[in-house]
């Protein structure tokens, strides 16, 4: 996790316990999975009612270039020609153009949703960081109510997001 954002541990309780709202403690669940021989890379994901939500990591990124169109090569045979072309086109594709993410972007998204307030992060550019607001515990029921206006324009992957908030908190 490096040091701005201290112990994985740490971080899914603050995540679980002090930010989550009170409506899905007990719902979501964050993971990290960090395999020997990955070079410090490591698989984010965030679990509703026990399904996976959504995951990051290199490697879903490197699947959505390949199931995407983006590389040159769309059926990889080895580990060479499947992380072929991916930093490149990691630097080349914006964030906000693509719906997968790297465990580093879900880090960054993480250390400025915490570093910034509620208000300010549920209107971010980047999904990731509205991804953490939506499921903050101070946004309140008339925020929400504002926010349902805006489901349909979040990327599909995140509607989910909205949608449970909304549902669990009957709005």
């Amino acid at each position: 996790m490096g040091k701005i954002l201290g112990s994985w541990s740490g971080m899914r309780k603050y995540l679980e316990t002090e930010m989550l709202a009170v409506c899905l403690r007990g719902r979501v669940r964050y993971g990290c999975t960090a395999y020997v021989g990955m070079d410090g890379c490591r698989f984010f994901e965030v679990c509703v009612d026990g399904e996976q939500y959504k995951r990051f990591s290199l490697e879903t990124v490197n699947t959505y270039f390949i199931n995407h169109g983006y590389k040159a090569k769309s059926d990889p045979v080895g580990t060479r020609e499947y992380w072929e072309e991916f930093w490149p086109l990691l630097d080349k594709t914006p964030q906000n153009s693509r719906l997968e993410y790297t465990d580093d972007e879900f880090c960054n998204a993480l250390a400025a949703y915490r570093n910034h307030p509620v208000s300010e992060s549920i209107r971010s550019e980047n999904p990731l960081i509205r991804m953490f607001a939506i499921l903050d515990r101070r946004l309140g029921k008339r925020t929400l109510e504002k926010l349902k206006e805006t489901i349909a324009v979040q990327p599909e992957w995140l509607q989910k997001f909205y949608l449970l908030r909304m549902e669990a908190e009957h709005i």
